[in-house]
Parts: C-alpha cells; sequence; structure tokens
C-alpha cells in the first residue's frame, strides 16, 4: 500500500512541477502538454516517468541536451514522502486525502514565494475551496471540529497580520497562507506551527547572514517556513504540545 501512495505521490509531484512554472508566468497548467523550455520539444508519455526519466535523460533534454533542473525530480521526491508519512500516520480517512492534497498545494505556494516572493492569488483560492470542502465533508462524518478549525484560520490569520503591520518584516501574502494553514490545522495546531515556522525562519535567517548569502536587509521569503511548520505539525503538533506543556507543567 506505501507504494501505490509513493507512487501517487511523486506522479502528482511532477504535475506540481508545471504548476510552479506556469503560474507566476501566468499560463495555463492545463495547455499546452508539457515540453521543453528551451527548444519547445513536446515531451513523451517515457520523458515523465517521475525522478526516472531524470535519470535515465541524465538530467538533460532528450533533443536540445539542455540541461534539467535537480528541482524537478527533488519536488517529485519530496510529494511522495510527504504522502507516504502522512498516510502511515493518519491511515485511511478523509485526513488523508485533503492533508495530502494541502501538502502538495503549500510545495506549490513555498517554490514559488521562494523564487518569486509572490503569493499568487489562485493558489490561495484553490486552498479556500479545498479546505471548505475537508471541513465540510469532516464535520458530516464527526471526523473534525469544524468550530475549531475557523478558530485557527483566525488566529493563524491575525497572528501573521499583526506581525505584518508592527515589524513590515514579511509580506501580506504570509497571513493568507498562515490562515489558510489555520483552516486545515485547526487552532493548538496552528500556534504549534507559526511557532515552528518564526523559530526556523529565525535560524535560516541567522545562518544566511553568517554566511552571507543576503544581506541584513534582503528579503526572505517567510512562506515556506510556515509551510514547514504546518507538515510538521500535521505529524508532530499534538506530541510536541505534550512535551511542551509537561516541561513546564515540571516547573
Amino acid at each position: 500500500m506505501y507504494l501505490i501512495i509513493f507512487i501517487l505521490g511523486i506522479t502528482i509531484g511532477s504535475f506540481l512541477n508545471v504548476c510552479i512554472y506556469r503560474i507566476p508566468r501566468e499560463e495555463s497548467i492545463a495547455f499546452p502538454s508539457s515540453h521543453c523550455t528551451n527548444c519547445g520539444y513536446n515531451l513523451k508519455a517515457y520523458d515523465l516517468i517521475p525522478i526516472f526519466s531524470y535519470i535515465f535523460l541524465r538530467g538533460r533534454c532528450r533533443k536540445c541536451n539542455e540541461k534539467i533542473s535537480i528541482i524537478y525530480p527533488l519536488i517529485e521526491l519530496l510529494n511522495g514522502i510527504i504522502y507516504v508519512v502522512i498516510f502511515y500516520f493518519y491511515g485511511i480517512s478523509i485526513s488523508t486525502i485533503f492533508l495530502s492534497i494541502f501538502s502538495s498545494l503549500l510545495i506549490v505556494i513555498s517554490a514559488i514565494d521562494f523564487k518569486t516572493m509572490e503569493v499568487y492569488t489562485s493558489t490561495i483560492v484553490f486552498g479556500l475551496i479545498l479546505a471548505i470542502i475537508y471541513i465540510t465533508l469532516g464535520a458530516y462524518f464527526n471526523e473534525i471540529n469544524y468550530k475549531d478549525k475557523l478558530l485557527g484560520c483566525i488566529v493563524g490569520f491575525l497572528i501573521i497580520f499583526l506581525i505584518v503591520k508592527i515589524t513590515r518584516g514579511m509580506g501580506e501574502g504570509d497571513y493568507e497562507i498562515a490562515a489558510l494553514c489555520g483552516l486545515f490545522l485547526g487552532l493548538r495546531l496552528i500556534l504549534v506551527a507559526l511557532f515552528l515556522g518564526i523559530v526556523i525562519a529565525g535560524i535560516a535567517a541567522s545562518i544566511i547572514l553568517i554566511l552571507k548569502v543576503k544581506g541584513r536587509k534582503s528579503e526572505i521569503a517567510f512562506g515556506p517556513y510556515i509551510a514547514l511548520g504546518t507538515f510538521i505539525s500535521m505529524i508532530l503538533g499534538d506530541s510536541i504540545l505534550q512535551f511542551y506543556l509537561g516541561f513546564f507543567v515540571k516547573f
């Protein structure tokens, strides 16, 4: 079963690469079919086998020999691993389906934010529609508490909104991402996600400054860190909360 989930994950991961490339260019993600961005060669089915095609082609276009970014197979692999991890922790459930799709969306949002420093409305709207369907079905089958999800959305939005307004250190798209993550995580876990995101972002920023990759006034995309905090919270959020609360109870 895990192999099937992994194959599904890397297959969808291949489509995520299309989204990451085309959305910032405002191109259709459906048409035209996948092609080499250098020579226009229309990729055949055997050119589109996730991960393996990259290996067989040695990272180059079959037609023009243009180098293909290693990011493509890494995105596919990452999505496959995430699907397996979510299935391991959530089993066969509504949450597994929707959290997997949402994780794929977060990969797209994060990759685009990292490259362009922008969060596109189309990705947020898709996430909102996905969240509404998830909450509706989850509440109907008594799998989730819709009030908790709505509170998570509001709190996630307000926390990042206030940080943006006070520090001017983040973009407006960041509180849209936080609100969206809150809809999927709920109140407790969005707090964990944002805490982790801020801590990891702080560590990453410090390393970047030490290595002088960017200057002190350079912008750093925060979306990927919210996404990372969100994924960790999906899997380990409750355990982190229990550890944190247990630590303070001892004192």
